[in-house]
Formats: C-alpha cells, sequence, structure tokens
C-alpha cells in the first residue's frame, strides 16, 4: 500500500500541524504502508488557467509544465491522500488549493447524476486513491473554526469519488507545543495520532473516539487567549525595542 502526503503548511516540518501529521505517519508506517511526503512549498505550481485543454486537446494532460506532472504521476499510485495543512482564512493555504485546482485532469467534461447532483465523469486512471484524510491545526481555541475547511474536503472527496475517512483537527494548536514537556495529555494525543494512521490503513475510516481524542480541549480559552495575546505582546515589545 502506498500513502501520498502532502503538506501545505509554510512552516513544513517545523510547524503545529506536523505536530499532529508526524505521529500520523508514523502509525501509517507502522502498518504496512509506504509513505512518501511532498512539501507545497518547495513544488512549482501554477495556478490552473481555466482554459480545458486537459479536457478537450489533450486529455488527461495539463499544459502546463511544472510540479503538477510528478504530484499527478505520484497520486495515481497512491492508495492513500492525506492532505495537511493549518487554517488560512476559513480554508486552506493558498498553494495547497493551487494544487487542488489542478486536479481536472482526473475528471472529464461529461456530466453525471450521483446521489442526485451533477458531478463530472471521473477519468480512468490506475491505483487512484481511494482513501483520503485531513490533518489540521488552528490557532483558535474553538473545534468549529475547522467546519468550512472540513466541508470543503469532503465535497473534494465526492467529486473524486474517495472515501472521506476522517479529519485530525487540532484547535488552539500553539498550546500543544508549550505542553510537550508536561506529558499527560499531548502524550494521549500524540498516541492517538498514531492510532489513526493505523486504522486508516488497516480498516479505512478512523474512529470518532480516536478522533475526539486528537481534538480534546488542552486549557480553557479564557487561559489559551491571555497566554496567546501575551506570547505576541513579548514578540512586540521584542521587536520595539531591538
Amino acid at each position: 500500500m502506498q500513502t501520498l502526503v502532502i503538506n501545505g503548511s509554510p512552516m513544513m516540518d517545523k510547524g503545529n500541524t506536523a505536530l499532529i501529521l508526524k505521529p500520523f505517519i508514523e502509525g501509517i508506517k507502522e502498518a504496512g504502508s509506504d509513505v512518501d511526503v511532498l512539501y507545497t512549498k518547495k513544488l512549482i505550481i501554477n495556478p490552473c488557467q481555466g482554459e480545458y485543454n486537459c479536457w478537450l486537446k489533450t486529455p488527461g494532460e495539463c499544459f502546463q509544465k511544472d510540479d503538477m506532472e510528478m504530484v499527478i504521476e505520484k497520486l495515481k499510485a497512491a492508495d492513500i491522500l492525506v492532505f495537511a495543512a493549518p487554517v488560512y482564512v476559513d480554508g486552506v493555504p493558498g498553494p495547497l488549493k493551487m494544487l487542488m485546482d489542478r486536479l481536472i485532469p482526473f475528471a472529464v467534461p461529461f456530466i453525471d447524476l450521483r446521489d442526485d447532483h451533477c458531478r463530472h465523469q471521473g477519468r480512468e486512471c490506475t491505483n487512484q486513491v481511494s482513501r483520503f484524510a485531513l490533518v489540521s491545526n488552528c490557532g483558535f481555541w474553538e473545534l468549529d473554526n475547522f467546519d468550512p475547511m472540513v466541508v470543503h474536503m469532503k465535497a473534494f472527496c465526492k467529486n473524486l469519488k474517495r472515501d472521506f475517512c476522517g479529519a485530525l483537527l487540532r484547535p488552539h494548536g500553539g498550546a500543544v507545543r508549550p505542553m510537550m514537556q508536561m506529558g499527560g495529555v499531548v502524550d494521549e494525543i500524540f498516541e492517538a495520532a498514531r492510532d489513526a494512521g493505523r486504522q486508516i490503513v488497516r480498516n479505512g475510516p478512523i474512529s470518532e473516539e480516536t478522533l475526539k481524542i486528537i481534538g480534546k480541549e488542552l486549557v480553557s480559552r479564557d487561559m489559551y487567549i491571555e497566554y496567546a495575546n501575551q506570547s505576541f505582546t513579548d514578540v512586540l515589545n521584542k521587536l520595539a525595542h531591538g
């Protein structure tokens, strides 16, 4: 089994999203899947130009010659696709969205009714991804800040006829790193992320119980707001005084 992880965080493996992604990948490997990780920050991917050459003139192939050619080949060989990204203005960071837009070659222009809804037919590709998971981190405290992104990803899966296996969501992500030395609840979150990796390989869907542990409350909202605001105040003061 092959897993393709696309990390859309500009912080790559140093950000708060990576804190949850790393044990998730460890669990995927433990369950027997090979893992390939791509960072959008390192990729040269141009925006979709909307001229539909990939549907009409060169079916299944975009006229733009950039890193998206490599991404599509890796995607064709993958059984599991994972998107990892922090919440940016209620959605994914721009480079990841551009990558998603460039997946139009996987579709054909003809329209089908699926579940009483208009959708494009998919192009037949060998070993297309059958399972999908989202890993995300948010600087706000409440879990519902992920709702727009999750709705988007579920629609993305419907369009590509892929199984949405779960979203590993870490609200008030800025609290994770300071609490790592304390162990306890943070270790429980990391172990749940590792178990989620094993589950997506072995079962497909990730259990709601596991996902709840990953997204559980670390600190009270008032305490988190106080900590976050003080942290930014300290940085601003340091910048102001050289």
